[in-house]
């Protein structure tokens, strides 16, 4: 499929738009509308924001240059700024230009490829807890939605995950995974690729992958398998706000993904952005080494002051509060800093991105007196 033929689709605070547009969505629940629909409560301009992952450095320089070079160009689209990002995240990625796809983040490929592979006799197989976008698009599809529990070490247990299932669609690895920052194995992930039911894909979302030294699944991809690989220049990047991301996989598969609604062409200040960060040689190693830093003294404080947590990979963590994470949330904004939500499966425990290291302080110090109260 042309890379200009798109057509709008629909972003994750418009999936109620979803039900309508789209044959069978009749299943979203109100709860799945108001949980895809959430939005950032108001808060003081100098409120400490580690609620979402984003990156608190934000874009780097270059892009931020780059951005505002083409603002005056900002009234034309501009299909050749997207040829010539897909051109160098080929070369970067040794792919073919052909395999990969230009989208605004990474959340519509990720909806669009769970249209284009689960329906009510093809499930959608994730891990539990996991980052649950794809569930709510599946349950609203009409696909069963089978959710699988991380192992000890809290990766995907892909064993478990193809057992569970007899009738897979899609089988969702988010690596390094949201909320826990923990990593599955490469070995793991070929070990599902070989094994997966013949029309079942492996849909690998890699938003956190330039935050460890983990091997890509684009290997997978570049052999064949039906593989699905998303990425993100949200989040080592900091470009979240400029919304800038990828789909890669093979022709044959991602027709099919963008089949169920391409999008209308790219923002230019995206685009720029994100090349301008690609030709950044030591931007990704610099951050890296800055959020471990950043997460390394905080994990140090939380063992010195007796509190549990989930050891990450990632810029966000998993921290047990011992009563309801809900509770402990609401407190922390009274106190003027923002933490993220909890899962079902782990009522106990709140997501924490890893912010800068005045933001991780104000953060202990107001943790620790909610704790107390």
């Amino acid at each position: 499929m042309p890379r200009f033929s798109r057509r709008s689709f629909l972003h994750f605070s418009a999936v109620a738009s979803a039900a309508a547009a789209f044959p069978g969505l009749h299943g979203m629940t109100e709860p799945m509308l108001a949980a895809a629909s959430r939005h950032r409560q108001p808060h003081a301009k100098d409120a400490v924001v580690i609620d979402s992952n984003e990156n608190p450095l934000g874009p780097c320089q270059a892009a931020r240059d780059a951005v505002a070079a083409i603002i005056p160009l900002g009234g034309r689209y501009s299909d050749n700024l997207t040829d010539d990002l897909v051109a160098a995240l080929a070369k970067k990625e040794g792919l073919n230009p052909d395999w990969i796809y230009c989208t605004a983040g990474s959340t519509p490929p990720l909806f669009m490829s769970v249209l284009a592979f689960t329906s009510p006799q093809k499930s959608y197989v994730t891990a539990d807890p996991c980052f649950e976008a794809g569930m709510m698009m599946a349950s609203a599809a009409g696909a069963r939605v089978v959710k699988v529990p991380l192992t000890k070490t809290y990766a995907h247990d892909v064993k478990a995950m193809l057992a569970a299932a007899s009738d897979p669609g899609v089988f969702y690895i988010c690596n390094p995974n949201n909320p826990t920052g923990t990593l599955t194995p490469h070995a793991d992930i070929e070990y599902l690729a070989a094994n997966q039911p013949k029309g079942a894909v492996i849909l690998v979302d890699e938003a956190y992958i330039h935050l460890t030294d983990m091997p890509s699944a684009l290997d997978l991809v570049k052999a064949g398998k039906d593989v699905i690989v998303l990425r993100t220049f949200s989040k080592v990047y900091g470009l979240a706000g400029l919304r800038c991301g990828f789909v890669a996989a093979r022709p044959e598969l991602l027709e099919q993904v963008l089949a169920r609604g391409a999008q209308n062409f790219m923002p230019v200040t995206a685009l720029v952005a994100a090349s301008a960060s690609l030709n950044d040689s030591g931007l990704v190693a610099e951050r890296r080494r800055i959020n471990a830093t950043i997460r390394q003294q905080t994990f140090q404080w939380l063992d010195r002051s007796g509190y549990s947590y989930i050891p990450s990979e990632s810029n966000c963590f998993l921290l047990d509060t011992k009563r309801a994470g809900k509770e402990v949330r609401d407190a922390m904004a009274k106190e003027n800093v923002l933490i993220g939500r909890t899962w079902p499966i782990m009522p106990t425990y709140v997501r924490v991105t890893v912010g800068t290291q005045e933001e991780m302080e104000r953060f202990q110090a107001a943790f620790q007196k909610v704790m107390k109260a």
